[in-house]
C-alpha cells in the first residue's frame, strides 16, 4: 500500500470555511444549558455500568502526519451497545418517563440510535416502538428487537422512517424519542444531545496537559457534533477548532453552513455511512453549529473499508482499533485535509496541533464490519 499521505483514496470531497464564525460560550450554552448538560453527567456517571470510554493515542499516525498528538475517543466500548449513541437516547428515556410519565417511546433510527432508545425503556420497564428503513441491517433490527422493541421497517429512506414514526406516534399518544429537531420538537433533542456531552467532560478529565486544538465531528443530524462543542464551551477553557465531516452525498450541514440557513439535501444515494446519512440538519443543533463550527469537510465512502482495517491491524496505532463504518470518518478526513497543503494551512495543522476524533461507533454491525474489514485488509496488503 502507498504511504499515507500518498494515497489518492483519502481525498475528501469538498471544504468550506465558515465565514460566519464566532465562539461564543454564552450563546451556545442558551442552546444547550449548563444546567442540562450537568444533569445529564450526574445521571449517567450514577449507572451501574457506566465507565469512561478510553482515549486513544493514534501514535503511528500522528507521527506520518507530523502533529504533535491525535486523540481517538473509541466510543465502541460504550456500555454492551458500542456507539456513542448509547448516551443520548437512554437518558432521554430516562428523563421523558421521570418529567412526563411517558409509558410507551418511538424514535426512528438508522440503528444505533434505536439500540440506546430501546436498551432505556428496557431497563424502565417501558414499551419501545422504532421505525427503520429498507436500508438498515437485518441484524441491527435483531439487535432493537433483542432489546425488547418491536421495530417496524418502513418503505423508502431514514426520512420516510421518521414520517412515520411521527404519524403513528401522533395517533397513538406515544412520546416520540428522537435525536433530531423540528418546529415545535425541540425539548427531547436537547436530552439527548446532553447525554452525548458526557464523552468531553470524560475526554477533559484525561487530557491533562494537552491543549486540544483540533476537533473532527461526524456530522448526520448535527447533534453529536453541537454538543460536543457545548461541551468544550460547558467544561474547556480554550477553543479548539471544530471540523465538522459529513458523507459526500449527506452534506446538509456543510450545504447549511455555505447558505448561512438550513438546507436540506435530497439524497440520490445512500452512503454506506448509514447513520450519517441524513438530509436535514437538526434545528437545535443548528443553533450552535451555525456560528461554532470552524470548517465542514465531506468524503466519499471509498476509503471507509481501508480504514477499518488500518485500525484494526495497528497501522495507525500501537492498539488494535474496532471501528464501524460511522467511527472512522473522523480520520479519514484528517488525512484527506493533511494531503492538501492549502488545506492545511488553513486549519492550522502544525507539528505542535493536538488533535481529537470521535470513534463514534465499534463492532455494532457483524455482518457490515466482517465485509470492510476483508474489503479492507485486500487494500491494505
Amino acid at each position: 500500500m502507498k504511504s499515507i499521505l500518498e494515497n489518492e483514496i483519502f481525498k475528501v470531497s469538498s471544504f468550506t470555511q465558515n465565514k460566519n464564525f464566532q465562539f461564543k460560550k454564552e450563546e451556545i450554552l442558551k442552546h444547550l444549558p449548563e444546567a442540562l448538560i450537568q444533569e445529564a453527567v450526574d445521571t449517567i456517571q450514577s449507572w451501574d455500568t457506566y465507565h469512561p470510554t478510553p482515549l486513544l493515542s493514534l501514535d503511528k499516525l500522528s507521527k506520518e502526519l507530523n502533529l504533535k498528538n491525535i486523540f481517538y475517543k473509541d466510543e465502541g466500548q460504550r456500555f454492551d451497545l458500542k456507539s456513542f449513541k448509547a448516551l443520548g437516547g437512554a437518558y432521554a428515556v430516562n428523563k421523558v418517563v421521570k418529567d412526563k410519565n411517558a409509558k410507551t417511546v418511538a424514535t426512528a433510527t438508522a440503528g444505533n440510535h434505536g439500540r440506546s432508545v430501546a436498551w432505556g425503556a428496557k431497563r424502565l420497564g417501558i414499551n419501545c416502538k422504532i421505525f427503520i428503513s429498507e436500508f438498515v441491517s437485518d441484524s441491527r433490527a435483531t439487535a432493537m428487537k433483542n432489546l425488547g422493541a418491536e421495530v417496524i421497517r418502513v418503505k423508502g429512506n431514514y426520512d420516510a422512517s421518521l414520517k412515520e414514526c411521527i404519524k403513528q406516534s401522533h395517533a397513538n399518544d406515544w412520546e416520540i424519542v428522537q435525536d433530531v429537531s423540528w418546529p415545535g420538537y425541540k425539548e427531547v433533542p436537547k436530552y439527548i444531545m446532553a447525554g452525548y456531552s458526557i464523552m468531553i467532560k470524560e475526554i477533559i478529565d484525561e487530557i491533562k496537559n494537552n491543549s486540544i486544538t483540533h476537533v473532527f465531528l461526524q456530522a448526520g443530524v448535527g447533534g453529536m457534533a453541537a454538543s460536543a462543542i457545548a461541551g468544550f464551551a460547558k467544561f474547556y477553557n480554550l477553543i479548539p477548532k471544530f471540523i465538522i465531516v459529513e458523507p459526500e452525498d449527506a452534506d446538509c450541514v456543510l450545504k447549511s453552513i455555505e447558505q448561512g440557513e438550513p438546507k436540506s439535501i435530497d439524497i440520490k444515494k445512500e452512503s454506506i455511512m448509514g447513520g450519517m446519512s441524513c438530509g436535514d440538519v437538526s434545528t437545535v443543533a443548528w443553533e450552535i453549529l451555525k456560528n461554532s463550527s470552524n470548517f465542514c469537510v465531506s468524503i466519499p465512502d471509498q476509503a471507509i473499508a481501508t480504514m477499518v482495517a488500518l485500525l484494526h491491524e495497528k497501522k495507525l496505532s500501537n492498539q488494535k482499533i474496532i471501528a464501524g463504518e460511522c467511527g472512522v470518518p473522523s480520520a479519514i478526513s484528517l488525512i484527506g485535509l493533511c494531503q492538501n497543503q492549502d488545506y492545511q494551512n488553513q486549519l492550522e495543522l502544525t507539528s505542535n496541533s493536538n488533535v481529537l476524533l470521535i470513534g463514534c461507533e465499534g463492532l455494532t454491525d457483524q455482518k457490515m464490519y466482517d465485509k470492510l474489514l476483508n474489503e479492507g485488509l485486500t487494500q491494505i496488503q
